[in-house]
């Protein structure tokens, strides 16, 4: 539970994550508050807005519609990892959740079933919305490390572990959203981000994948583990998020960092793990 962070501050918060934040009009002003309180605040939920379209779905997201009237959250998270700022106070983004899973959220537990919407979440959640088309759009990797850091950076700036971090679909009975995003995967990525995922060194590597599990496109929980192993070795340096399931270009220069560091050079620090590379990282 905490008193909601000033405007600046949660600015300031997005911005020391790394993040491009966009300002959009007098965002600091527009919100619901005639409507109820803002505040306490306990965590995070994570949306996706049923839209395609950065320009459009920002303006929704601000003006809302006959319905539901604007802001529908505080940060629009467009599809290249832009978060654009359009309301700060109480938004229209929660609603009417389950109270068990904000009790679990206060104290950073496991969450139980949605299963009721007897408790206003407006008032207790700051709300990301994601430019997604909620059915069946693919989430591309810039877009959630992004979505990553925002939650990070929020849980950072007030002491929260990544369990203050929720998906919509967790809140509420019948949603969906974030549709297609595992939110314990997402969760343990906050975690990575925070300094607070697995350290303890493993008794001997895992069985090596293959090659072919590594390299763009690729998403894996070999992946992972070869991010979080290198962050053990002190070779996390090229990771602005921390390692995740998904490949990347950091991931590429942090192996290649360490296989310069064998002595290795040419196609054997290319940047690729192989069974040598593999061996070597967890010995």
């Amino acid at each position: 539970m905490a008193t909601p962070l000033s405007a600046d501050a949660f600015l300031n918060a997005l911005r020391g994550e790394g993040l491009s934040v966009t300002e959009v009009g007098d965002w600091r002003a527009h919100n619901r508050n005639h409507k109820g309180a803002w505040g306490p605040v306990h965590g995070i939920v994570i949306h996706h807005t049923a839209t395609s379209g950065t320009d459009s779905s920002v303006q929704i997201c601000r003006d809302g519609y006959s319905e539901l009237p604007g802001p529908l959250c505080h940060g629009v998270i467009d599809r290249d990892g832009g978060v654009h700022l359009i309301g700060y106070g109480r938004t229209n983004h929660a609603g009417a959740g389950d109270g068990d899973v904000l009790q679990a959220v206060i104290a950073e537990r496991a969450l139980p079933p949605a299963d009721q919407a007897n408790t206003d979440g407006n008032s207790r959640f700051y709300g990301f919305e994601c430019v997604n088309n909620g059915v069946g759009e693919g989430w591309p990797a810039g877009q959630v490390e992004a979505m990553v850091r925002a939650a990070a950076a929020v849980c950072r700036a007030h002491g929260w572990s990544e369990r203050s971090v929720i998906g919509h679909k967790e809140w509420q009975p019948g949603k969906p959203d974030p549709r297609g995003i595992d939110m314990g995967d997402f969760r343990a990525r906050v975690a990575a981000r925070l300094g607070n995922g697995p350290t303890a060194q493993p008794s001997g590597p895992p069985p090596f994948p293959g090659r072919d599990a590594f390299g763009p496109g690729k998403v894996s929980d070999s992946i992972l583990a070869l991010g979080q192993q290198l962050v053990r070795k002190g070779f996390g340096g090229a990771y602005k998020v921390g390692p995740s399931r998904f490949w990347g270009e950091a991931d590429r220069a942090n192996v290649a960092a360490f296989q310069r560091a064998q002595g290795w050079s040419g196609g054997d620090a290319d940047g690729l793990p192989g069974p040598s590379t593999w061996s070597r990282l967890w010995s």
